[in-house]
Order: C-alpha cells, then structure tokens, then sequence
C-alpha cells in the first residue's frame, strides 16, 4: 500500500467529554473542542487515544466518537483513529470490522501487560499494518505499556513495512529518539508525544507532536512548533516559557485528568472521568484554575 504524503505538524489527540453523571457523551461538548482546534490552526486530530479514555468506552460508542468527529471535521484536515490492543489477533479482527470512512491513519499503541521483547514488537507491529486499510503511527509509551519500543525496532519497521507511516514517542527518551530522528527514511514522521518535550525534539527534526495540551492550547502549541520550523527559536522558547507552568500542572495527576479540569475551568466540557479514573484534586484544580487565570483571565480561551 503506498503512504500517504508525511504527516507533520500538530496533532490534537481529543478528549471524549462526559456528562456530569459521566455516563453519556457529551457531543456538544466534543464539537465545540474540536471547533476550538481547528481554529487554533492544529493540523490533524487524533480520535480514541490515551487522551480520549478509549478503554472506557464501549464499541458503540467508539462508534459514535469516530462519526461525530468526521462530521464535526467536515473534511477540513486529516483524522487518525486509535486502535491498539495487547492481542494482536484481536487488533487485526478490529482493523477488519471498522468502518473508517474519514479518516486517514490509524495510531495503534505498543501491546501491554506482555510484555513482548522486541522481536514481539516488531512482529505485532508488522502484522497490525499489514492488515490496516490505513496507514499506521506506532504508540511508543513504555510508561503505560510497560515496554519500549527500541529505535533499532521502530527502525526496522520503518524501513521494511510500507504501511509503517510514523511514530508517536512518548518515552521521554530524548537520546533514543535522537536515534529514530537520525536514520529513518524520508517517508517516515516522528511526533512528539510529550507536550513538554515538543520544542526540544522538533528543533532536532521530529515533525510535530500529538498533544493533549492542544485541546486548550492548539494557538500556544502549533505556534511552538511553527516558530521553531521557521528558525525563530526565541519565539518558540518564549512560547514555551509562558505555558510551561500550565503543562506541568495539566500532568501532575496524571492524563486526562488534568486537561478534563482545564476545559471545565475555561468552559468547554464538564469535569467528568470514568473510573478508574477520577478528577483531579481540588488543591490541583484551583492551582490550574490560577494559572489559566494568569494566562489568559476569565474563561475567554473559546
């Protein structure tokens, strides 16, 4: 299958917004997010990643998320929809019965709980995208999976499955990625998937991030990422100086609990998780609540 032409840029890996209650999807609230990257100048979304709880959602409702935002979309920029697993039969099966009119890439997460050694890796990998109608980005988060996937394995994919398209690196192995970003093939994008890494690693040729910050910050992060591209690295920094409280305090308690109470404080979405997970503190929620307050005053982020 040929690739398609090198995805590059930033990349809004969306929340799913919940009703108070947490039991529904609030679309509403999903629309007005993904109206808010989009004008933010972001240059893809990413749909039923980490960010998007996709575990907790039942298949209807994955469903429902992947329609309603290629309706929202409106074809304006390019969708990727999360499929992944830790059974690698289980992926294929789901590659097969999806319907994914659309979109234009799937992002697919390194198997946990495994466990696999990188022959595991590669071997997943390969047959995930040799049976994707899309072409696939690699979800390397060994924090979550328990795994790393190995520059000589990310490279190895790279060079030998055509249907191989990128990488998502959110191991915060800023050396490693050196690696990938020094001898992949041209086809081939590297993301950042650490917001908090995004200058560092675009300004040593990785081509964008896909980032939780940008359902809030899509002007703050495209601009990062621009400025450095454009070789005005004071403008970058500057940037990033100006956010970088916000993005530590959006992790503290972990993702997407915090950008939930971001886009609750700045009223986009209600502050609603399913367990396991839950809300950030109310000592966090007000130290965000002061920082949103510090950048941007009164809920005038829309």
């Amino acid at each position: 299958m040929a690739v398609q032409k090198r995805l590059s840029g930033v990349g809004t890996a969306l929340v799913t917004p919940f009703e108070k209650d947490g039991r529904h999807i609030d679309f509403d609230a999903l629309q007005r997010i993904v109206e808010h990257s989009i004008a933010g100048g972001v240059d893809f979304l990413v749909v039923l990643g980490t960010t998007g709880e996709s575990p907790a959602l039942d298949e209807v409702e994955k469903q429902e998320v992947c329609h309603a935002v290629v309706q929202y979309a409106k074809g304006r920029l390019p969708l990727v929809m999360g499929v992944g697993g830790n059974n690698t039969a289980g992926v294929i099966k789901s590659l097969q019965k999806t319907d994914f009119s659309g979109f234009s890439y799937i992002l697919s997460v390194t198997p946990f709980y495994n466990k696999p050694g990188q022959r595991g890796l590669y071997a997943h990998f390969k047959s995930v995208a040799e049976h994707s109608p899309l072409p696939v980005i690699v979800y390397n988060i060994p924090s979550r999976c328990g795994a790393n996937v190995e520059p000589e394995t990310v490279l190895k994919l790279a060079d030998s499955v055509p249907n191989i398209a990128a990488v998502k690196e959110a191991s915060g192995m800023v050396g490693k990625i050196g690696e990938i970003l020094r001898d992949r093939p041209s086809h081939f994008s590297v993301f950042s998937g650490d917001d908090s890494l995004t200058l560092p690693l675009v300004a040593m040729g990785a081509d964008g991030v896909i980032s939780t910050a940008a359902n809030l910050l899509s002007k703050e992060m495209k601009a990062i990422v621009e400025s450095v591209r454009k070789g005005r690295l004071s403008q970058a920094q500057a940037v990033n100086a100006r956010i970088m409280n916000l993005l530590k305090l959006l992790f503290e308690q972990g993702n997407p609990p915090g950008i939930k109470a971001a886009l609750h404080i700045q009223g986009f979405c209600e502050n609603s998780l399913r367990l396991p997970l839950t809300s950030v503190t109310r000592n966090l929620y007000g130290r965000i609540e002061e920082e949103l307050l510090h950048l941007f005053g009164s809920n005038d982020s829309q």
